[in-house]
């Protein structure tokens, strides 16, 4: 069923579209671009891997037998794992020797069951086929405040997107669990948690939600194809208390679904694949340059779908 409040978001998109003169800011931003290096690039490829492995069966991903995915972090020893793909995404639990790290892996929304057709900006047909509650999730685009038991102490100014929220929390304890047990297992000291498209959305709302129940670890997040989450307050919270990576693939408009002009915001740490392969840094929340994806991508009548999979380094999200 088409979601009206997305139809609403898409016509209104539609009505703000305008070219406007870069402000001294945005120039400043662009002048403190950088791209990335080869090691810095290449350090980042066990973890989409853990990305794309989130796409694969709890069935698979509890003894690691998921294929070229699971092959591509051989060492990793997992602990748990759930999730049908339909009414609960797929997610699993485990510690990762050679990053010294317990990885957490949030499955995404799966953009072949989503069809998008746009035509010309004068006659714009956009459909969007959701077949799982779990993928209608993205579809609902309200503001809300932090359930206060999961996140108990954050301010209710902190606002997060209604449906990513009610799909972190179907989750939040039995991870909780699963974590603690597995840094007392490996006595580790360091919590990284990936996803792509909404797995990246929980992943994020866990790296804001498992800090507050566990003490003595670093917490990292790193998205593909991350959507805005959260408010301004949420992204500022965000760059306070977190670590965060949200790389975005070149055309794809999938990372930033969820419009500024509703109240959303990216906190930093993007970084923005470029349409010549180049890996780039870009600062500050929501960079407009054209070399980041807010600038590169205004509106999701030039962005492309195909894009928001991959290739990260050669990696297509996915089992």
């Amino acid at each position: 069923m088409l979601n009206k409040g997305l139809v609403f978001s898409v016509l209104l998109s539609v009505a703000l579209l305008a070219n406007t003169a870069p402000t001294s800011l945005e120039l400043s931003k662009r002048q403190s671009i950088t791209a990335l290096t080869s090691a810095q690039i290449a350090a980042f490829k066990p973890f989409t891997h853990f990305a794309s492995t989130a796409y694969c069966n709890p069935s698979t991903t509890k003894n690691w037998s998921c294929g070229a995915n699971c092959a591509a972090n051989p060492d990793f020893i997992p602990v748990a794992s759930g999730g049908d793909g339909s009414s609960t995404q797929f997610w699993y639990v485990g510690f990762s020797p050679s990053q010294a790290s317990v990885i957490v892996g949030h499955q995404g929304t799966d953009t072949s069951q989503m069809q998008v057709m746009l035509t010309t900006r004068n006659k714009i047909h956009l459909i969007f086929l959701f077949y799982s509650e779990a993928d209608a999730t993205d579809a609902n685009a309200f503001l809300g405040s932090l359930d206060p038991t999961l996140f108990p102490g954050v301010s209710s100014f902190i606002e997060s997107h209604d449906g990513f929220a009610n799909e972190q929390a179907k989750t939040a304890t039995t991870i909780l669990a699963a974590v603690k047990t597995t840094i007392a297992a490996h006595a580790a000291t360091k919590v990284t948690i990936v996803g792509h498209s909404l797995g990246a959305a929980i992943a994020l709302l866990d790296g804001v939600y498992l800090p507050l129940h566990i003490s003595g670890v670093s917490f990292k997040v790193i998205g593909y194809g991350m959507p805005r989450v959260g408010n301004q307050a949420f992204a500022d919270y965000v760059d306070a208390h977190l670590s965060l990576t949200h790389i975005n693939n070149r055309m794809s408009f999938l990372s930033f679904q969820a419009r500024r002009f509703l109240g959303y915001h990216h906190p930093s740490g993007e970084v923005h694949i470029m349409d010549n392969g180049q890996w780039v840094s870009c600062p500050g929340q929501d960079n407009t340059s054209t070399e980041c994806t807010v600038g590169d991508v205004p509106n999701i009548f030039e962005g492309s779908t195909s894009d928001h999979d991959g290739p990260y380094d050669g990696v297509e999200m996915g089992c």
